[in-house]
C-alpha cells in the first residue's frame, strides 16, 4: 500500500490541476466518484481503486500533454478529487487508531 502512495507522490501536475483537486478533495463522495469512473458496486477497496483511478489519470494526462481535443479539464480534475479522496482513505486506515 505504501508503494501506491509513494507512487502518487512522485507525480507531478500542474499547479493549478492540483490547487483545483485540493480544493473540491473535500466534497469528494467516494461512492459517486468512484462509480462514475470504476463503474463498481460495491466500490472497490482503497488500493485497487486508486491504481485504477491512476491509470486513467496518466492516459486524460497525455491527452492534455498532446493537445488534443478530446481532452477534459473537469474531467481531470474529477479524477484528481478521486485520487486525493483515496490516497486520504488508504492513509486513515494505515494510522494507528
Amino acid at each position: 500500500m505504501q508503494d501506491i502512495l509513494g507512487m502518487l507522490h512522485k507525480l507531478h501536475r500542474p499547479r493549478l490541476l492540483i490547487r483545483a483537486a485540493r480544493a473540491g478533495a473535500n466534497e469528494y463522495k467516494r461512492a459517486q466518484h468512484l462509480k462514475r469512473y470504476l463503474g463498481h458496486t460495491p466500490p472497490p477497496n482503497s488500493g485497487p481503486a486508486l491504481l485504477k483511478l491512476m491509470e486513467l489519470e496518466a492516459e486524460i494526462d497525455q491527452q492534455r500533454r498532446s493537445e488534443l481535443e478530446v481532452y477534459s479539464l473537469v474531467k481531470h480534475v474529477d479524477i484528481l478529487i478521486a485520487m486525493m479522496g483515496e490516497a486520504r482513505l488508504m492513509r486513515a486506515s494505515q494510522s494507528p487508531h
